[in-house]
């Protein structure tokens, strides 16, 4: 089963998950399982190996105040044989020095501690000035969504990106369940 952890203040990264992420992950018949950070126990990351971790950025460069939090225990935990996909949410033109630094700051702590990150996300399309979440120049360490500047691609992108998440976990041996396929009757096709 894939774990879903994440941190939210205003509600949008809890509606990017709510809403889309784990809508899109069931579809492709991943079973999941989602916490907030302040619900996590060292269980949560000692009994699975593989994760989707959510972050919005605050201000300049500042982790969710969940995050922020957790941080410190955060720094502690061993991510060795984990694998890892990082999502971020940011505003790349208000705090454009500053756009997703969250899933970098997250990014930091996890490849020190052991773990491997899947499903980088290509800079195209986004305009911003610095950002911590830099894999290299070409790719973030994950997925950039901007709700306050570009909600109209949230959905899209969410979907190419979890297509990309439900194949890499499949390679590390993420089992799925068939997606019934729905059946219309002559009247509903009519419809």
């Amino acid at each position: 089963m894939l774990q879903l952890y994440y941190g939210s203040d205003t509600h949008k990264t809890h509606e990017v998950v709510q809403n889309t992420i784990l809508p899109l992950l069931r579809t492709e018949g991943v079973e999941v399982s989602d916490k907030v950070i302040p619900e996590l126990t060292d269980d949560d990351w000692t009994e699975h190996d593989m994760f989707i971790l959510g972050i919005p950025t605050w201000y300049y460069g500042e982790l969710q105040s969940d995050w922020e939090a957790y941080f410190d225990h955060f720094k502690t935990l061993d991510f060795s044989g984990k694998t890892i996909a990082l999502f971020g949410l940011g505003d790349q033109w208000g705090y454009d020095e500053w756009f997703i630094d969250g899933v970098g700051i997250l990014a930091e702590v996890l490849l020190e501690n052991g773990a491997e990150l899947i499903c980088p996300w290509p800079i195209e399309g986004y305009e911003f000035e610095k950002s911590r979440a830099l894999k290299n120049e070409n790719e973030f360490y994950g997925l950039a969504l901007d709700e306050d500047n570009q909600y109209e691609l949230t959905k899209s992108r969410c979907e190419s990106w979890v297509n990309q998440v439900v194949a890499a976990f499949k390679e590390k041996g993420l089992k799925t369940q068939p997606v019934p396929s729905v059946e219309l009757n002559a009247d509903q096709e009519s419809n």
